[in-house]
């Protein structure tokens, strides 16, 4: 989906849908937006304009049209997990007693239920699930997978990894492929 220089101002229809005040679907500065609120979701319309390059008025209709799109689908703080007492990332691979879809369902709406549980992916090759899990020790976790864990429905086995560091973490989603680079 990548955007030749002549076609930057014209806008892309990802999905086909048309918006009546906006026009097609993302251009230039509806990546430019997504990429500055990606950097900093807490900049005022004016500055976000300023920074994109239109006036505040037409800046606010493409936010709302981007949230209205889910394209935006929410804002939220970034909290370092250390400063609250989160010292322990651990990486869960789930492999499942059955692989069937009620089985696997009510595994995934336990697994929605569960706070410590911070992502959760299907993964290929080994394993059902990879979650991604926060505790705030080494003997938290033992006692959470103990007692939470190993109790949900249609866990068969669990292997563990946990981060020794962070090297990139929260980071921006690339847009480049959207732009042509």
């Amino acid at each position: 989906m990548a955007l030749k220089k002549a076609d930057q101002g014209k806008t892309i229809v990802p999905g086909g849908d048309a918006a009546e005040a906006h026009g097609a679907a993302l251009d230039r500065y509806d990546i430019a937006i997504l990429r500055e609120l990606q950097q900093d979701a807490r900049l005022s319309n004016t500055e976000l304009a300023a920074r994109i390059g239109l006036s505040a008025a037409p800046t606010w209709r493409r936010v709302k049209w981007l949230e209205g799109q889910g394209y935006i689908t929410g804002y939220r703080a970034e909290i370092d997990r250390r400063k609250i007492g989160l010292g322990v990332l651990a990486f869960v691979r789930i492999d499942a007693e059955r692989n069937n879809a009620e089985a696997t369902r009510a595994l995934e709406a336990a697994i929605r239920e569960l706070p410590e549980v911070v992502a959760c992916h299907y993964i290929s090759g080994a394993g059902t699930f990879e979650l991604q899990v926060m505790c705030t020790d080494l003997d938290a976790y033992a006692r959470w997978s103990m007692d939470i864990l190993f109790k949900l429905p249609n866990v068969k086995d669990l292997h563990t990894s946990f981060s020794l560091g962070e090297v990139k973490a929260g980071a921006a989603l690339p847009l480049g492929h959207l732009i042509g680079g």
